[in-house]
């Protein structure tokens, strides 16, 4: 291998040489007749591999797949799914905004943690579980509810679908709210799951459109809901590769 890498070379060499040579006889000096004579043996000439450390390569995983690949088909997202996944911390920060949580709740049958427009929508979509949290920020409340379906298309009909209300959980504390007075909604989903907030006065006043810290706290929660449903998605996606979930 070494003989061939200098003969290889010599012809390098011999090239550099005859070029210089023409180009000295194009400028009107005299051509060496014994150039062969300067040019090195194959023996003096350097390997080219010699004294040269073996390249190494840094064995790197692959990046994790998309999060929304696990989050978006039930054959593919099998992780633990409880209020306890879903809802971990008794205590939650939503954009600089603290939340106490007070209660949670787990609904099989989805039907009865949802009002009579809500209700029919889950059920004739299939609907799997229905998981509830609510959280408190003073006087307010948000009960936070998040509902499972086996794939992303089923849940984005139940959003297109919605119809008022998610029933607002008490207990911990929180008494019954937003039965009988006027409360702010949302609606969204993604991936299988679609996700819902209620939230109002937890001292039975009415929320209207006026209230706009009621209709904070209903973003918030369904902020707070949206960020669950992904880290689910980056723990799984990272875990499928052998990685840490990025935060």
């Amino acid at each position: 291998m070494i003989a061939g890498a200098g003969a290889l070379a010599t012809v390098v060499v011999a090239g550099i040489v005859a070029v210089a040579v023409m180009n000295e006889g194009g400028s009107g000096g005299s051509a060496s007749d014994k150039p062969s004579e300067t040019l090195p043996t194959p023996e003096d000439l350097p390997s080219s591999t010699a004294g040269q450390p073996d390249p190494t390569f840094k064995d790197e995983p692959p990046p994790p797949p998309p999060p929304r690949d696990f989050i978006s088909d039930a054959k593919r997202d099998k992780a633990p799914l409880t209020v306890g996944t879903l809802f971990p911390s008794k205590r939650v920060s939503i954009n600089g905004r603290p939340y106490k949580r007070a209660s949670t709740d787990a609904s099989k049958g989805c039907t009865d943690a949802a009002h009579a427009g809500l209700g029919p929508v889950l059920s004739k979509n299939g609907c799997e579980s229905l998981f509830r949290a609510t959280y408190t920020r003073g006087e307010l409340g948000v009960t936070v509810g998040i509902a499972v379906f086996d794939d992303a298309r089923t849940a984005a009909k139940v959003k297109k679908q919605y119809k008022p209300n998610l029933v607002a959980l008490k207990g911990g504390g929180v008494p019954d709210f937003c039965r009988t007075v006027t409360c702010r909604t949302t609606a969204n989903s993604f991936g299988r799951y679609a996700y819902f907030t209620i939230s109002g006065r937890t001292n039975g006043k009415p929320s209207t459109a006026a209230d706009t810290k009621a209709e904070q706290a209903g973003r918030d929660g369904s902020t707070y809901a949206y960020a669950r449903i992904l880290k689910r998605g980056k723990e799984q996606a990272a875990a499928a590769v052998g990685a840490s979930p990025e935060e």
